[in-house]
């Protein structure tokens, strides 16, 4: 996602001390355009109480230089029509998304790779909740930075959009649902988009930082 995102424009780099110290190669903060900028995202991606293992939530908390729960790193990243030639994405959403940008993230505290990254258990649906599951795992853990649904915002702000939507109208995507500062878990919540492609909620719409 790093170089995907750089090679657009959309990231900002800042300095590794944003982050654990061993978060530093490969390492990104995702972050919503509701409350974040890049110069302060204020809430990121994070590992609910740091815990690798399969089906732990995926919250927004702020950046941290001692809890590694935000240590998350770009796994795999590229076209979605790449995606779909190692089997990760299926023809209809290589048919639907082919040229745009996708990227998988997996959680890797203090730089250790835990082999789980952000992503559903199966076909999303309104409401479901990311969490962590097997890098391994076709679709549900490739997210496409889907551009075309909000070609005002970019290429800052963009829907990030699961690998395995079933609906390419309003696709299931990334979504803030309230203030992370209010909830005792903020998890990443997927919805079908909205007011694409000219009203997409900033709600909807994500950037990330990668540190360096």
């Amino acid at each position: 996602m790093a170089a995907v995102l750089c090679a657009a424009g959309a990231v900002a780099a800042v300095p590794a001390n944003a982050a654990t110290p061993g978060c530093s190669l490969h390492c990104i903060q995702v972050y919503s355009a509701r409350y974040g900028s890049p110069t302060n995202p204020r809430f990121v991606e994070t590992v609910y109480g740091g815990t690798a293992a399969v089906g732990t939530p995926a919250i927004l908390a702020p950046p941290s230089t001692t809890n590694p729960a935000g240590d998350i790193i770009v796994r795999s990243t590229g076209s979605v029509t790449s995606f779909y030639e190692v089997d990760m994405v299926s023809a209809a959403i290589n048919a639907q998304y082919g040229p745009l940008d996708a990227v998988q993230l997996e959680y890797a505290p203090n730089g250790v790779r835990t082999g789980l990254c952000s992503g559903l258990p199966g076909t999303p649906y309104q409401n479901a909740g990311l969490t962590l599951q097997p890098c391994d795992t076709p679709g549900s853990t490739v997210f496409i930075l889907d551009t075309t649904d909000s070609p005002s915002t970019g290429p800052l702000y963009f829907p990030i959009i699961m690998g395995n939507t079933t609906d390419f109208e309003h696709p299931f995507a990334m979504t803030l649902v309230g203030n992370p500062a209010h909830k005792k878990i903020p998890q990443i919540k997927i919805q079908r988009l909205r007011g694409n492609p000219d009203h997409v909620g900033q709600n909807q719409l994500w950037s990330a930082n990668v540190l360096n």
